[in-house]
Protein backbone atom coordinates (compact mmCIF):
# COMPACT_ATOMS: atom_id res chain seq x y z
CA UNK A 1 0.00 0.00 0.00
CA UNK A 2 1.24 3.47 -0.88
CA UNK A 3 0.16 6.63 0.87
CA UNK A 4 -1.52 9.34 -1.16
CA UNK A 5 -4.25 11.88 -0.63
CA UNK A 6 -6.37 10.34 2.16
CA UNK A 7 -10.13 9.84 1.70
CA UNK A 8 -12.21 12.72 3.01
CA UNK A 9 -15.31 10.75 4.06
CA UNK A 10 -16.30 7.27 5.23
CA UNK A 11 -17.74 6.12 1.89
CA UNK A 12 -14.59 7.11 0.01
CA UNK A 13 -12.46 5.33 2.61
CA UNK A 14 -14.42 2.08 2.24
CA UNK A 15 -14.13 2.26 -1.55
CA UNK A 16 -10.36 2.68 -1.26
CA UNK A 17 -10.10 -0.26 1.16
CA UNK A 18 -12.00 -2.45 -1.30
CA UNK A 19 -9.77 -1.37 -4.18
CA UNK A 20 -6.55 -2.15 -2.30
CA UNK A 21 -7.65 -5.16 -0.28
CA UNK A 22 -6.22 -7.86 -2.55
CA UNK A 23 -2.78 -6.20 -2.50
CA UNK A 24 -2.69 -5.80 1.29
CA UNK A 25 -0.73 -7.95 3.71
CA UNK A 26 -2.64 -10.52 5.77
CA UNK A 27 -2.49 -8.21 8.80
CA UNK A 28 -3.86 -5.24 6.87
CA UNK A 29 -6.60 -7.43 5.36
CA UNK A 30 -7.65 -8.47 8.86
CA UNK A 31 -7.74 -4.81 9.92
CA UNK A 32 -9.79 -3.94 6.82
CA UNK A 33 -12.38 -6.61 7.60
CA UNK A 34 -12.77 -5.37 11.16
CA UNK A 35 -13.13 -1.73 10.08
CA UNK A 36 -15.78 -2.53 7.47
CA UNK A 37 -17.75 -4.87 9.74
CA UNK A 38 -17.67 -2.78 12.92
CA UNK A 39 -17.79 0.91 11.93
CA UNK A 40 -19.71 2.06 15.02
CA UNK A 41 -17.32 0.30 17.39
CA UNK A 42 -14.32 1.77 15.54
CA UNK A 43 -15.80 5.23 16.14
CA UNK A 44 -16.01 4.94 19.94
CA UNK A 45 -13.25 2.57 21.02
CA UNK A 46 -9.58 3.34 21.53
CA UNK A 47 -7.03 1.96 19.12
CA UNK A 48 -5.70 -0.28 21.92
CA UNK A 49 -9.16 -1.75 22.57
CA UNK A 50 -9.73 -2.34 18.85
CA UNK A 51 -6.29 -3.91 18.48
CA UNK A 52 -6.93 -6.24 21.41
CA UNK A 53 -10.20 -7.44 19.88
CA UNK A 54 -8.41 -8.17 16.61
CA UNK A 55 -5.36 -9.76 18.19
CA UNK A 56 -3.14 -7.29 16.35
CA UNK A 57 -0.70 -4.77 17.83
CA UNK A 58 -1.99 -1.19 17.97
CA UNK A 59 1.02 0.05 16.01
CA UNK A 60 -0.24 -1.93 12.99
CA UNK A 61 -3.44 0.13 13.02
CA UNK A 62 -1.37 3.31 13.04
CA UNK A 63 0.73 2.11 10.11
CA UNK A 64 -2.43 1.02 8.28
CA UNK A 65 -3.85 4.53 8.59
CA UNK A 66 -0.57 6.08 7.46
CA UNK A 67 -0.49 3.79 4.42
CA UNK A 68 -3.84 5.30 3.40
CA UNK A 69 -2.42 8.80 3.69
CA UNK A 70 -3.47 9.77 7.23
CA UNK A 71 -1.09 11.11 9.87
CA UNK A 72 -2.30 8.50 12.33
CA UNK A 73 -5.19 6.29 13.35
CA UNK A 74 -7.10 9.10 15.09
CA UNK A 75 -7.40 10.98 11.82
CA UNK A 76 -8.85 7.88 10.13
CA UNK A 77 -11.10 7.25 13.14
CA UNK A 78 -12.60 10.72 12.77
CA UNK A 79 -14.38 9.57 9.60
CA UNK A 80 -16.05 6.78 11.55
CA UNK A 81 -17.03 9.21 14.30
CA UNK A 82 -18.62 11.56 11.77
CA UNK A 83 -20.57 8.65 10.28
CA UNK A 84 -21.76 7.57 13.72
CA UNK A 85 -23.64 10.85 14.17
CA UNK A 86 -26.36 9.54 11.82
CA UNK A 87 -25.88 5.77 12.14
CA UNK A 88 -27.90 3.24 14.12
CA UNK A 89 -26.36 1.61 17.22
CA UNK A 90 -23.66 -0.95 16.54
CA UNK A 91 -23.72 -4.64 17.39
CA UNK A 92 -22.01 -4.34 20.77
CA UNK A 93 -24.32 -1.49 21.79
CA UNK A 94 -27.33 -3.60 20.86
CA UNK A 95 -26.01 -6.53 22.89
CA UNK A 96 -25.44 -4.37 25.97
CA UNK A 97 -28.91 -2.86 25.69
CA UNK A 98 -30.51 -6.29 25.39
CA UNK A 99 -28.47 -7.69 28.28
CA UNK A 100 -29.63 -4.81 30.46
CA UNK A 101 -33.22 -5.41 29.42
CA UNK A 102 -33.05 -9.18 29.98
CA UNK A 103 -30.70 -9.11 33.01
CA UNK A 104 -28.51 -11.89 31.59
CA UNK A 105 -25.07 -10.32 31.89
CA UNK A 106 -22.40 -12.35 33.76
CA UNK A 107 -24.73 -15.30 34.40
CA UNK A 108 -22.50 -18.39 33.95
CA UNK A 109 -25.22 -21.01 34.45
CA UNK A 110 -26.60 -23.13 31.62
CA UNK A 111 -29.53 -20.73 31.37
CA UNK A 112 -27.03 -17.88 31.25
CA UNK A 113 -25.25 -19.45 28.27
CA UNK A 114 -28.61 -19.82 26.51
CA UNK A 115 -29.53 -16.22 27.30
CA UNK A 116 -26.21 -14.92 26.01
CA UNK A 117 -26.67 -16.70 22.69
CA UNK A 118 -30.27 -15.50 22.40
CA UNK A 119 -29.25 -11.91 23.12
CA UNK A 120 -26.54 -12.00 20.48
CA UNK A 121 -28.87 -13.59 17.92
CA UNK A 122 -31.50 -10.92 18.53
CA UNK A 123 -28.84 -8.24 18.00
CA UNK A 124 -27.65 -9.94 14.80
CA UNK A 125 -31.19 -10.11 13.45
CA UNK A 126 -31.80 -6.46 14.25
CA UNK A 127 -28.60 -5.58 12.42
CA UNK A 128 -29.63 -7.74 9.46
CA UNK A 129 -32.94 -5.90 9.13
CA UNK A 130 -31.12 -2.57 9.18
CA UNK A 131 -28.30 -3.42 6.77
CA UNK A 132 -29.85 -5.55 4.00
CA UNK A 133 -30.89 -3.44 1.02
CA UNK A 134 -34.46 -4.06 -0.26
CA UNK A 135 -33.33 -3.79 -3.88
CA UNK A 136 -30.81 -6.60 -3.33
CA UNK A 137 -33.52 -8.84 -1.89
CA UNK A 138 -35.77 -8.13 -4.87
CA UNK A 139 -33.05 -8.79 -7.45
CA UNK A 140 -31.92 -12.01 -5.74
CA UNK A 141 -35.49 -13.33 -5.53
CA UNK A 142 -36.02 -12.53 -9.22
CA UNK A 143 -32.82 -14.30 -10.24
CA UNK A 144 -33.67 -17.41 -8.21
CA UNK A 145 -37.24 -17.47 -9.51
CA UNK A 146 -36.23 -17.11 -13.17
CA UNK A 147 -33.44 -19.70 -13.02
CA UNK A 148 -34.00 -23.04 -14.72
CA UNK A 149 -32.01 -24.67 -11.92
CA UNK A 150 -30.64 -23.26 -8.69
CA UNK A 151 -27.29 -24.74 -7.73
CA UNK A 152 -26.45 -24.48 -4.02
CA UNK A 153 -23.03 -24.60 -2.43
CA UNK A 154 -21.86 -24.22 1.15
CA UNK A 155 -19.40 -26.21 3.22
CA UNK A 156 -18.39 -26.59 6.85
CA UNK A 157 -20.69 -24.48 9.05
CA UNK A 158 -22.29 -22.85 5.98
CA UNK A 159 -23.68 -26.22 4.88
CA UNK A 160 -26.86 -26.11 7.04
CA UNK A 161 -27.92 -22.87 5.32
CA UNK A 162 -27.91 -24.35 1.81
CA UNK A 163 -29.35 -27.65 3.04
CA UNK A 164 -32.36 -25.79 4.41
CA UNK A 165 -32.70 -23.87 1.15
CA UNK A 166 -32.60 -27.11 -0.86
CA UNK A 167 -35.41 -28.57 1.23
CA UNK A 168 -37.60 -25.48 1.00
CA UNK A 169 -36.97 -24.81 -2.69
CA UNK A 170 -37.73 -28.45 -3.51
CA UNK A 171 -40.99 -28.28 -1.55
CA UNK A 172 -42.22 -25.30 -3.59
CA UNK A 173 -41.38 -27.11 -6.81
CA UNK A 174 -38.22 -25.22 -7.72
CA UNK A 175 -35.53 -27.38 -9.32
CA UNK A 176 -32.31 -27.19 -7.32
CA UNK A 177 -29.09 -29.15 -6.96
CA UNK A 178 -26.84 -29.19 -3.91
CA UNK A 179 -23.14 -29.27 -4.80
CA UNK A 180 -22.24 -31.75 -2.09
CA UNK A 181 -18.52 -32.13 -1.47
CA UNK A 182 -18.90 -35.62 0.03
CA UNK A 183 -18.56 -37.46 -3.29
CA UNK A 184 -15.81 -35.18 -4.61
CA UNK A 185 -17.78 -34.14 -7.69
CA UNK A 186 -18.75 -30.57 -6.77
CA UNK A 187 -16.26 -28.92 -9.10
CA UNK A 188 -17.21 -31.14 -12.04
CA UNK A 189 -20.96 -30.72 -11.50
CA UNK A 190 -20.52 -26.95 -11.28
CA UNK A 191 -19.16 -27.01 -14.84
CA UNK A 192 -22.59 -28.12 -16.05
CA UNK A 193 -24.19 -24.88 -14.80
CA UNK A 194 -25.57 -22.89 -17.75
CA UNK A 195 -26.34 -19.17 -18.16
CA UNK A 196 -30.01 -20.04 -17.57
CA UNK A 197 -29.15 -21.20 -14.05
CA UNK A 198 -28.10 -19.45 -10.83
CA UNK A 199 -25.49 -20.40 -8.26
CA UNK A 200 -26.42 -19.71 -4.62
CA UNK A 201 -23.25 -19.68 -2.53
CA UNK A 202 -22.78 -19.34 1.23
CA UNK A 203 -19.37 -19.04 2.87
CA UNK A 204 -17.86 -17.34 5.91
CA UNK A 205 -14.33 -16.91 7.22
CA UNK A 206 -12.31 -18.99 6.94
CA UNK A 207 -13.71 -19.53 3.46
CA UNK A 208 -13.83 -23.11 2.17
CA UNK A 209 -11.36 -23.25 -0.72
CA UNK A 210 -13.56 -25.40 -2.97
CA UNK A 211 -16.47 -22.98 -2.56
CA UNK A 212 -14.29 -19.99 -3.44
CA UNK A 213 -12.78 -21.79 -6.46
CA UNK A 214 -16.18 -22.84 -7.80
CA UNK A 215 -17.66 -19.36 -7.33
CA UNK A 216 -14.72 -17.80 -9.19
CA UNK A 217 -14.90 -20.35 -12.02
CA UNK A 218 -18.68 -20.05 -12.42
CA UNK A 219 -18.56 -16.27 -12.20
CA UNK A 220 -15.86 -16.12 -14.89
CA UNK A 221 -18.35 -17.78 -17.25
CA UNK A 222 -20.83 -14.94 -16.73
CA UNK A 223 -23.32 -16.98 -14.71
CA UNK A 224 -25.35 -15.13 -12.08
CA UNK A 225 -24.31 -15.77 -8.48
CA UNK A 226 -26.22 -14.87 -5.33
CA UNK A 227 -23.97 -15.05 -2.26
CA UNK A 228 -24.25 -14.80 1.50
CA UNK A 229 -20.96 -14.08 3.23
CA UNK A 230 -19.54 -12.18 6.17
CA UNK A 231 -18.11 -9.12 4.47
CA UNK A 232 -18.02 -7.05 1.31
CA UNK A 233 -14.32 -8.00 1.33
CA UNK A 234 -15.18 -11.69 1.05
CA UNK A 235 -13.67 -13.52 -1.95
CA UNK A 236 -17.26 -14.25 -3.02
CA UNK A 237 -17.86 -10.52 -3.50
CA UNK A 238 -15.68 -10.32 -6.62
CA UNK A 239 -18.00 -12.35 -8.84
CA UNK A 240 -21.39 -12.32 -7.09
CA UNK A 241 -24.11 -10.36 -8.86
CA UNK A 242 -25.84 -10.00 -5.50
CA UNK A 243 -23.87 -10.20 -2.26
CA UNK A 244 -25.50 -10.18 1.15
CA UNK A 245 -22.85 -9.30 3.75
CA UNK A 246 -23.86 -10.64 7.17
CA UNK A 247 -21.10 -9.58 9.60
CA UNK A 248 -20.00 -12.17 12.14
CA UNK A 249 -19.29 -11.14 15.69
CA UNK A 250 -17.34 -12.85 18.44
CA UNK A 251 -19.16 -15.60 20.29
CA UNK A 252 -17.74 -17.45 23.27
CA UNK A 253 -18.23 -20.86 21.64
CA UNK A 254 -19.18 -20.50 18.00
CA UNK A 255 -20.64 -18.08 15.51
CA UNK A 256 -24.39 -18.16 15.11
CA UNK A 257 -26.26 -19.00 11.91
CA UNK A 258 -29.44 -17.22 13.04
CA UNK A 259 -29.02 -14.21 10.72
CA UNK A 260 -27.90 -16.08 7.55
CA UNK A 261 -30.60 -18.72 8.13
CA UNK A 262 -33.23 -15.99 8.43
CA UNK A 263 -31.96 -14.29 5.29
CA UNK A 264 -31.92 -17.57 3.34
CA UNK A 265 -35.50 -18.32 4.36
CA UNK A 266 -36.60 -14.82 3.39
CA UNK A 267 -35.18 -15.41 -0.09
CA UNK A 268 -37.03 -18.72 -0.41
CA UNK A 269 -40.31 -17.20 0.80
CA UNK A 270 -39.87 -14.44 -1.80
CA UNK A 271 -39.38 -17.09 -4.49
CA UNK A 272 -42.42 -18.98 -3.18
CA UNK A 273 -44.53 -15.82 -3.50
CA UNK A 274 -43.58 -15.63 -7.18
CA UNK A 275 -44.03 -19.35 -7.85
CA UNK A 276 -47.44 -19.40 -6.15
CA UNK A 277 -48.56 -15.95 -7.40
CA UNK A 278 -49.27 -15.17 -3.77
CA UNK A 279 -47.63 -12.08 -2.28
CA UNK A 280 -49.85 -12.15 0.79
CA UNK A 281 -49.21 -15.52 2.40
CA UNK A 282 -46.83 -17.80 0.45
CA UNK A 283 -46.49 -21.26 1.93
CA UNK A 284 -43.66 -23.77 2.03
CA UNK A 285 -45.23 -27.25 2.25
CA UNK A 286 -43.78 -29.67 4.77
CA UNK A 287 -43.32 -33.43 4.68
CA UNK A 288 -46.01 -34.93 6.93
CA UNK A 289 -45.44 -38.62 6.36
CA UNK A 290 -43.67 -41.29 4.36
Amino acid sequence: MHAGEPPKDYEELIRLIHERHDQMSKTYQKISVFLTQNPNDVAVQSVNAIAERCGIHASSFVRFAQALGYRGFKELQALFQKRLATAAPGFEARVKALETELHTSRDRSETGFLSELVVRDIASLQELLKDIRPEDLTLAAQLLHQADTIYLIGQLRSLPVVQLMRYQLTMIGKRCILLDSAAGFSTYISRTITPRDVLMAVSFRFYAKEVVDIVEEVGARGIDIVAISDSTLSPLAKTARVLFPVPEHDYTFSRSLAAPMCLAQALVVSVAARVQYNNTAPRIPTVTGI
